[in-house]
């Protein structure tokens, strides 16, 4: 028995609890945020308790699998890459049968009859863990033509896929992921810069040749809120109005007048943390946020090896990217592509997903060598 509470002191002492507890505070305000919105019928659809319901109980099976797996060697779970990564595919190809469902041209949900689930979120912690590793084997001969040829295969193919499925916003994470992870791993200029040359001339292809026409119009309702203020515009507009009308201190959970946003449980529930909250509330998710992509980063610096500290980096990348999209999206900066805020949107499969990678990161925080202080290392 002295045993068993010794390991389990040790695994306490080694778990990454700012991280960890961070992650879980946000989870169970988007429990009460859902609860909120359901009790104050705050959406534009009705809605069954089964809002924050499900939420909870993905958001408490996220944090176990997290604690479990940053109890467990990552390079260990690494090797089974063979057995999650091509699942993952599949799950994401069978979108494409009679079991794929969706709105209007993004099928990137699976109807297994008893649950819906998103595999492109899946496919992501897969992808992270799975580039890493290649990252890790090339080493330092990343800047051969061969090995950049193959590493931007490995990314095509999620990216690729997704954006078969119409989901743009999925594919755009998969780009910074790629990017990022690439810049960490030390990607010489004599590619950067052709890239940077020409992106003029492939952002015109993409406005000309690519972009259908409600793509385009996505991105011009930026600048000009009156092109089609009940079409297109009309989410960004209703959540601007939302985000602003909490003010400084919010209107709280419940009694208030609270405006209708479209998807107000999922991509657009920072606009009701604004309602509730107002402008402190959003400061303060915006504040746990930016600490879990910062506490990430340092992870990544202490990490044991390269394998490590690309697992860090490429979550720090799949957060950071769906944080500035989702809020731009919200506040009218960025086009609405359909991605949701970590931790805090309505969504199963996306919370599990992103709890997994979570836990990876904190089994390298547990494995390091090394632990992190503001201004020092030590060993």
């Amino acid at each position: 028995m002295r045993t068993f509470f010794e390991h389990i002191l040790r695994y306490f002492r080694r778990l990454d609890k700012s991280l960890f507890f961070t992650a879980a505070a946000l989870s169970a305000f988007s429990v009460l945020l859902l609860w909120s919105i359901y009790e104050n019928g705050a959406a534009t659809i009705n809605l069954t308790t089964s809002l924050y319901k499900n939420q909870f109980v993905a958001s408490a099976g996220g944090c176990v699998i997290a604690l479990l797996l940053s109890a467990l060697d990552y390079n260990k779970l690494l090797k089974l890459w063979v057995l999650y990564a091509p699942m993952a595919i599949v799950l994401s190809l069978l979108t494409f049968t009679s079991l794929g469902t969706g709105v209007g041209d993004d099928r990137a949900w699976l109807d297994l009859g008893f649950i819906t689930i998103q595999p492109s979120e899946l496919l992501k912690v897969a992808f992270v863990t799975t580039f890493s590793l290649h990252l890790s084997k090339i080493g330092d001969k990343i800047n051969r033509f061969s090995n950049v040829l193959l590493l931007c295969v490995h990314a095509a193919v999620p990216t690729g896929l997704v954006l078969v499925q119409g989901d743009d916003g999925t594919a755009s994470v998969f780009l910074m992921i790629f990017v990022i992870m690439l810049f960490s791993a030390g990607i010489s200029f004599k590619y950067i810069l052709p890239c940077c040359a020409a992106l003029p001339v492939g952002v015109w292809l993409l406005w000309t040749r690519f972009l259908k026409p409600f793509q385009k119009m996505r991105i011009m309702v930026l600048f000009d809120d009156e092109l089609d203020p009940l079409g297109v515009g009309y989410h960004q507009t209703v959540s601007k109005t939302a985000l602003g009308s909490g003010q400084v201190f919010g209107k709280g959970l419940t009694g208030g007048e609270y405006v209708k946003v479209p998807e107000a449980a999922n991509d657009f529930i920072f606009s009701y943390v604004g309602q509730c909250f107002g402008f402190i509330g959003c400061i303060a998710v915006m504040a746990a946020l930016g600490f879990i992509c910062i506490k990430i980063m340092i992870n990544s610096r202490i990490a044991k090896d390269l394998t490590g500290k690309y697992i860090c980096v490429g979550m720090y990348a799949m957060i950071f990217t769906h944080c500035i999209l989702n809020l731009g999206m919200v506040s009218g900066i960025t086009p609405v592509i359909g991605v949701p805020l970590p931790f805090m949107s309505q969504g199963g499969t996306s919370v599990l997903a992103i709890y997994a990678g979570l836990g990876m990161v904190m089994s390298t925080y547990a494995h390091s060598e090394k632990k992190y202080h503001v201004f020092y290392e030590e060993s």
